[in-house]
């Protein structure tokens, strides 16, 4: 049989996934990949893997895209590790560096600038131009708040502007999956979101940051239709951008 090839996200908030995954059966049935968000969407599009986690904003770019899991990456409200930092009030904000990792953080950013604080910005993707703020997402943000004057949690903007939570990433396929897999492959990923208060103590330290708070408390893995509600409601401002 045919493994399936699976890319998954490989910052802390998908430790949980990876370690369930890594500690059942299912290893044996998959070839897995660790990537950065971007790269998860750009193997999915070009039928390079068959599952991914991937940015959501990805999902209308992937050939017969269908969601294979009853997980996501969420919050609800902040999340504590998706920013925009600046160094000026969002009032003022008039040039935006993007983060080259990521999709739909950079979308987000675009929809919470200009259907939530009405401000008409500038983006860029160059490291080297000078701009009032930068998306930043993932590990890269620990501990980082207080390096900037202006630390806007997109979590928390987005539940402000819709009353929502939010889905960041999803488990997407580009072939049909057998209800068996998916069945498995749900069993695998509860694992080890039962196992997360272990691994806090296998991670990495973060100076100035609560990993045990991250993982537990302001990430939320359930895809639950209000979750769904959100994901397509985001998906339909990305149209109007």
């Amino acid at each position: 049989m045919n493994k399936i090839k699976i890319s998954a996200v490989s910052y802390t908030n998908t430790k949980p996934f990876i370690y369930g995954i890594e500690h059942s059966e299912l290893i044996n049935k998959i070839d897995l990949s660790l990537d950065i968000p971007s790269d998860c969407a750009t193997k999915l599009i070009n039928k390079q893997v068959d599952i991914g986690l991937i940015p959501v904003a990805a999902i209308p770019y992937v050939p017969d895209a269908n969601i294979v899991a009853d997980y996501c990456i969420g919050s609800k409200g902040a999340v504590n590790s998706v920013f925009i930092f600046s160094d000026v009030p969002v009032s003022e904000i008039k040039k935006v560096r993007l983060d080259s990792q990521s999709r739909t953080s950079n979308n987000l950013a675009k929809v919470l600038l200009k259907f939530y604080w009405k401000q008409e910005v500038e983006f860029t993707t160059d490291p080297d131009l000078k701009t009032d703020a930068l998306v930043l997402i993932g590990d890269r943000t620990f501990g980082k708040k207080s390096n900037y004057a202006f630390a806007y949690d997109m979590g928390e903007e987005w539940m402000n502007f819709t009353g929502l939570p939010f889905v960041y990433a999803a488990w997407v396929a580009n072939i049909a999956i057998s209800q068996e897999f998916i069945n498995e492959f749900n069993v695998a990923l509860a694992k080890g979101l039962a196992y997360r208060l272990e691994l806090v103590k296998e991670l990495p330290k973060h100076d100035n940051f609560d990993l045990e708070d991250y993982l537990m408390n302001k990430l939320d893995f359930e895809l639950t239709a209000q979750k769904r509600e959100a994901l397509n409601l985001f998906l339909s401002y990305i149209g109007k951008l």
